[in-house]
């Protein structure tokens, strides 16, 4: 057993902090698995869940084989895409750094982005999908569209970063932009469930829905405070501003609730926590408190009517994926413009802080190309998929509900569930009826 690290270099407490923070974060999309199953019909439960398993699986696959060198490679092409030297994680060992920590682990941690915004594509398309069709998206999805992205703006060499300019502290653009215009291109590619806009797709387990939101909340943690990629005092202002803005993102849904349908219900402050941490996940290295708390309520307030949007237009986000990761993404990417601080950023500023237009502009550039960019492609990427071996489910199948069609299961035993129903009575008195003529 070694008693001492013997890599120069290697900080043991940025380490330890980042391996719990890659924990956090992996957590999240199980928890995004509950969120979103509790947020469907029974009928499609399972499935709901298994699109979020099976992204850690094919994502993880993926990007250890080529995903991590073409988003973490030095850059190969005017800050568009790394190099492949890296293939497999060739050439990378325990002994390896990046900054203070080991590479290994560093890549360990941007695979749970990676996983975790595929996962939330998903439920854009919810109860329509086939699951095979699912699956190859996924694996094409991560490597044409979240890579380039990725390297766009976390790599050092990023056009984003590097040569525009533009602040991302922790992924608005690279994970919730970028996820809320796919979703939203799958969403138009596969078109609505049967009987949008007519029948009530009610969540059927808000329980699942908090506690998924919870555990949401609770590996946000990791996914911002880690982004410092150290146990520093960025790491806690980050932290501290996650905080901020996920409770005043959860107050100001409640208020538009509370003023516009007279009930602040469950499901809306799950939607609104869950708005808040979005729209603060670019800005939580750049904004000071007030900032992140300011951030958080115009997230809660716009996201409770975007929602809305999609009955409006007549696009079927299933589970909302435009209307709060999209939209609270551009919310706290363009804020930064606004509200960040030198003291924070080291050096930028924004229009509140004597910085003027300038930094805004370079946000709302940022906002643009990813969002075009990602729509383009995953657009095509479906199209290809749908030509080749179908992405819509059957009718049939979209009927009776997917766990059963696809994986032969369900969520609950609706017999033993169904305690109180009338067959159930009937049970009941046939067999009083057989003990009385027995008597």
């Amino acid at each position: 057993m070694l008693l001492a690290d013997p890599t120069p270099g290697l900080d043991t407490g940025d380490t330890a902090w980042l391996l719990a923070c890659t924990a956090l974060v992996l957590l999240m999309t199980p928890a995004l698995a509950l969120f979103y199953g509790g947020m469907v019909r029974t009928k499609s439960v399972l499935n709901m869940i298994m699109m979020s398993f099976v992204s850690i699986a094919v994502v993880t696959v993926v990007w250890l084989l080529a995903g991590y060198t073409l988003a973490f490679g030095d850059d190969a092409f005017g800050g568009l895409i790394g190099n492949l030297d890296h293939l497999g994680m060739a050439g990378i060992t325990p002994a390896s750094l990046t900054g203070h920590v080991p590479t290994l682990l560093f890549a360990a941690f941007q695979l749970t982005f990676a996983i975790l915004t595929a996962a939330l594509i998903s439920g854009a398309i919810a109860d329509r999908a086939r699951f095979g069709a699912w699956v190859v998206f996924t694996a094409v999805w991560t490597l044409l569209v979240y890579v380039p992205v990725a390297h766009w703006v976390f790599a050092p060499g990023g056009w984003i970063v590097s040569k525009l300019g533009a602040l991302d502290f922790a992924g608005g653009t690279v994970v919730e932009i970028n996820c809320g215009a796919s979703g939203l291109a799958l969403a138009l590619l596969l078109g609505p469930r049967i009987g949008f806009k007519k029948e009530a797709m009610r969540p059927h387990s808000l329980p699942l829905v908090l506690l998924g939101a919870g555990l949401l909340w609770f590996g946000w943690f990791g996914f911002n405070a880690g982004s410092a990629m150290g146990a520093n005092g960025l790491a806690a202002a980050a932290l501290l501003n996650t905080q901020a803005a996920g409770c005043t993102g959860l107050l100001g849904w409640l208020l538009v609730e509370k003023r516009r349908d007279g009930h602040a219900t469950t499901l809306g402050a799950a939607s609104g926590a869950v708005a808040g941490l979005v729209a603060i996940t670019p800005s939580c290295g750049s904004v000071d408190l007030l900032g992140a708390l300011a951030i958080g309520l115009a997230a809660g307030l716009v996201c409770s009517y975007a929602v809305s949007w999609k009955f409006r237009f007549g696009f079927d986000d299933s589970l909302d994926v435009v209307g709060v990761h999209f939209v609270a993404g551009v919310i706290g990417t363009a804020l930064i413009g606004v509200f960040a601080t030198a003291t924070m950023t080291g050096g930028a500023s924004g229009l509140l802080h004597g910085g003027g237009l300038a930094q805004s502009g370079k946000q709302l550039v940022a906002i643009v190309v990813v969002a075009l960019y990602a729509f383009a492609v995953t657009y095509g990427i479906g199209w290809a998929i749908d030509r080749v071996m179908g992405f819509r489910a059957p009718a049939d199948h979209e009927l009776r509900g997917l766990d059963l069609a696809v994986h032969a299961e369900t969520a609950y035993d609706h017999g033993v569930l169904g305690h109180g129903t009338a067959a159930t009575h009937a049970t009941v008195l046939a067999h009083t009826s057989d003990k009385a003529s027995t008597a």
